[in-house]
């Protein structure tokens, strides 16, 4: 059967129905891991392919992870080919350089099959807290090979037409600190696929494997048919950004990252070429890594509500320097990849933004200002290790304030760790959770969003701080006249000790009512702050986002001593005289 031969009723039916699939696996695999970082953050996503490694469907879930799925399972194919797979088999590897992201991001995969058809793959890819290294929780600073990062697992057969490989687990455990973490997340992956499987078996035995295969082929076609139009409503030249990522230089001096992006009618290119090589230590990205980046921030462009396939992508091009930081290769540390990665992406979206205002805003935090308290907890004499995100503040555009607390970007719709979760899980008080007005904010015509203040103060006799941010030296940039964001750092503070700042830490001995306080950026401002709507000043200072003395000052607006409304006239002469 052809495409034109399957009804396109059918085709619409199967196409949400493997969607749904798609999700169902998802949510499967939230609600049987063990780790909070996949049941309650979300870090992990899981897709449907064709035969070649194409995705069909993704669940909504970690954006960076849309653009290294179909790696994954093109590696797969690269060792067994079509001929090496059979029922029952899984797969399993973590290799940053074959499948993107770091050695924490594990991934599982199963080849579908009708009879001794492939007709596709199921695959996750989700964060364990710990998969090995130098540190409780395997990434951080201080890396300067992939060696020092953890269990690096090739494609192997974790099941081998349905039997399971008992020796891949127990290397697995012997290499955790938290075995029975990874294991159990290890277990809701590929329960996850199972049920995967079985959606797409009932699908093709309703509707006859031809009509299938005509379904999937039918959807990456209308992918790229779509893109292909929306790419003729996109600005046509070459666009180029130019910014610092904080450290890389010599002396760890911000080092210059750059970006091209040309768009043509039948071709977005993204050419990174010409920047630093791979570093010394764990800020690279891989080549996958880099793909996804710029992925996120065009599907922002093509069409920011559409579920997302291999075909959508057809236009674009991504092009970077082999062993260059957007192409780290073996042996680099690429454990903080995230870092890189997120300014990939950010390149991009500045390069755009003056062209895209109605999709791009002015840059945000960036940062997933990630961090780990790991230890052995008194009570229970077993590891943990809390690792999350932390959201932050997001830029501003031409007719709107930016969002506040928000996660960056690159964790899209992973949400920072529940208090209710951290407090019952680790030895962990959360003493304050806010957002963050202290630090200011991307003055503007509208304003940038705020960062926010978290406080955990440590119950347990000891534990350990890694963490590696950027956006620590190098503010968020703004547009037309905006102010730039503010920066993100971590504040250690404990009895007898001055207070540290610190931006990069690794394995940081923490004792016994040390507060960890995190303290996230703001996003840059859109617009001159003098042209921003007094009513929207006298908002803030009523909210206690900002104070008389701030609204006055960058705003020119006066509010009377104890009211919240605005002095018109005092007003008026103020923001001439700051005009002139």
């Amino acid at each position: 059967m052809t495409p034109n031969d399957a009804d396109a009723f059918t085709m619409n039916i199967i196409h949400n129905a493997l969607l749904s699939a798609s999700e169902e696996m998802f949510t499967v695999t939230a609600r049987t891991a063990k780790s909070p970082i996949i049941y309650d953050v979300l870090d992990f996503s899981t897709a449907l392919t064709d035969p070649e490694g194409n995705v069909t469907a993704q669940a909504v879930a970690v954006p960076v992870f849309v653009g290294v799925l179909d790696f994954t399972v093109k590696g797969i194919l690269a060792k067994y080919g079509r001929a090496g797979l059979r029922p029952g088999d899984v797969i399993i590897l973590n290799d940053p350089y074959l499948s993107g992201t770091h050695l924490n991001d594990v991934a599982v995969v199963m080849p579908l099959f009708w009879g001794d058809t492939l007709v596709g793959f199921g695959a996750s890819k989700g964060h364990w807290n710990d998969i090995g290294g130098i540190t409780f929780g395997s990434w951080g600073p201080g890396r300067t090979e992939i060696y020092q990062e953890g269990l690096q697992i090739p494609p192997c057969k974790l099941f081998s037409e349905g039997k399971e490989n008992i020796d891949i687990l127990e290397i697995i455990k012997s290499n955790s600190r938290i075995p029975e973490m990874c294991i159990g997340d290890l277990e809701a992956q590929v329960a996850g696929l199972r049920v995967a499987a079985r959606r797409v078996e009932k699908l093709i035995a309703k509707y006859g494997l031809a009509t299938y295969f005509a379904t999937v082929e039918h959807i990456h076609r209308t992918g790229e048919e779509i893109a292909r139009r929306r790419l003729q409503e996109l600005p046509k030249g070459r666009f180029r950004a130019e910014d610092f990522l904080d450290e890389g230089g010599e002396g760890e001096t911000p080092l210059p990252v750059h970006v091209e992006v040309e768009i043509t009618d039948d071709e977005f290119k993204v050419d990174f070429r010409g920047n630093a090589s791979q570093l010394p230590f764990s800020l690279n990205n891989t080549y996958p890594g880099t793909v996804a980046a710029v992925r996120v921030v065009y599907m922002a462009l093509i069409d920011p509500h559409a579920r997302y396939n291999q075909g959508l992508t057809a236009p674009l091009k991504v092009i970077a320097d082999e062993g260059s930081i957007f192409h780290a290769v073996r042996p680099a540390a690429v454990s903080v990849y995230w870092e890189v990665l997120t300014y990939a992406a950010d390149l991009v979206w500045k390069a755009l933004a003056p062209h895209a205002p109605d999709r791009l805003t002015a840059g945000h935090f960036l940062s997933v200002v990630g961090l780990i308290v790991a230890g052995v907890h008194d009570q229970t004499r077993e590891g943990f290790a809390l690792v999350e995100p932390n959201p932050g503040g997001w830029g501003a555009g031409p007719d709107k304030d930016g969002e506040s607390g928000l996660v960056s970007f690159a964790d899209g719709e992973t949400f920072a760790s529940s208090v209710e979760v951290i407090e019952t899980r680790y030895p962990i008080v959360v003493e304050r959770y806010a957002f963050n007005p202290e630090a200011g904010v991307g003055d503007g015509k509208h304003r940038g969003g705020f960062g926010i203040i978290k406080d955990y103060r440590i119950v347990n006799s000891r534990a350990e701080l890694t963490t590696d941010i950027n956006r620590a030296v190098v503010p968020p940039w703004s547009m037309e006249g905006g102010g730039v964001g503010t920066l993100n750092h971590i504040v250690i503070s404990g009895a007898g000790k001055a207070p540290l700042r610190v931006r990069k830490i690794s394995a940081h001995r923490l004792e016994r009512g040390d507060v960890v306080s995190i303290r996230t950026g703001a996003g840059g401002g859109w617009g001159a702050p003098l042209e921003r709507d007094p009513a929207r000043v006298v908002e803030d200072v009523r909210a206690e986002l900002m104070t008389r003395e701030r609204a006055r000052e960058v705003y020119g607006v006066v509010l009377p001593p104890g009211r919240f409304e605005v002095d018109i006239a005092a007003t008026a002469a103020l923001r001439a005289s700051c005009a002139l």
